[in-house]
């Protein structure tokens, strides 16, 4: 649906983005993760239209951005890290404002309004003065506007920042809703465990470059080189240690007061069949499941290494 292929930036002498590619497959929400200044919304201001880049293409559903511009801005819904709105106006007419700028016929409106209002939980607000609402409504309500013309592509740029918890699992929640409806989604963050949970894959960028991409679990398992399964058994744990520690790709075993730790290189099919052995051999096993890991500390690991690295340099 979307590929960025070798994209840079400049504003003279500094390079705000340098050589960036990336994939995202249709349907896919990809979190885009890094530091204030990393490059993130230049990419995203590029990706919308809205910027030209130094070199490099951006292909939104096979089309070329800088050739098909017009054509390409219906395909796309922008929702900025900071965004205007109007005073004086309800929240049935700022949508209505943006439908009209769209183009979208005066007697379609209303139900565009309607269900984009009860997707975003505000149905209860369309006759409220937007400058009345709290940040978190305000937000849905930008996320609606960007919606008004049913774009295949979301850009959203920190969608959730300065929201209290309750509006960022409300925020999390719309996002999901729009997965399902077979959005594909570019999102930017600092709350890394959300992106952690809502993404299909990631991208950590650093200095206008991608430093690493994929989904979570492989990032982690670059960042640490294993991933770690907590297995809980019933009866004898000699026996589950004996035929775990037999099955491939296996890396140390720790043994705790009431669970086996498991260091594990493998991937989701091969940690299966271990759980299978493990029944096959009358094992009785009440829990087995990957320890998550802190994707703070698997950002924090990856930029300190390019850091250490340019410094060598």
């Amino acid at each position: 649906m979307l590929v960025i292929d070798n994209l840079t930036k400049r504003y003279g002498k500094f390079l705000a983005v340098s050589g960036l590619s990336l994939e995202i497959p249709r349907g896919d929400i990809f979190g885009f993760v890094g530091p204030n200044g990393a490059g993130k919304t230049t990419t995203m201001k590029i990706v919308a239209g809205l910027m030209q880049p130094t070199s490099g293409r951006v292909l939104i559903d096979g089309v070329d951005l800088s050739k098909n511009i017009k054509e390409i801005r219906g395909k796309i819904g922008y929702m900025p890290d900071f965004f205007g709105v109007y005073d004086d106006l309800k929240v049935d007419e700022y949508l209505d404002f943006y439908c009209a700028a769209y183009g979208i016929a005066s007697y379609q409106r209303k139900k565009i309004i309607d269900d984009l209002l009860e997707l975003v939980d505000l149905s209860d607000k369309r006759d409220a003065y937007v400058d009345s609402l709290s940040r978190g409504m305000k937000q849905r309500l930008c996320l609606a506007r960007s919606l008004v013309h049913d774009p295949l592509l979301l850009i959203l740029d920190e969608p959730a920042s300065g929201l209290d918890p309750r509006a960022r699992v409300e925020m999390k929640e719309i996002l999901k809703e729009l997965k399902k409806m077979g959005k594909t989604i570019l999102i930017s963050s600092h709350i890394l465990p959300e992106l952690a949970e809502l993404c299909t894959s990631i991208g950590i960028i650093e200095k206008g470059k991608m430093i690493v991409s994929g989904s979570v679990d492989e990032i982690m398992l670059q960042s640490h080189g294993t991933r770690t399964f907590r297995v809980k058994v019933l009866g004898d744990e000699d026996t589950a240690i004996r035929i775990i520690q037999e099955q491939p790709m296996v890396d140390g075993i720790i043994r705790n007061t009431d669970n086996i730790e498991v260091g594990f290189k493998g991937s989701d099919e091969q940690a299966s069949l271990m759980l299978h052995e493990l029944i096959k051999n009358d094992v009785h096993v009440v829990f087995f499941g990957e320890v998550q890991r802190n994707l703070e500390d698997v950002f924090m690991r990856i930029t300190e290494g390019v850091l250490q690295d340019e410094n060598k340099n």
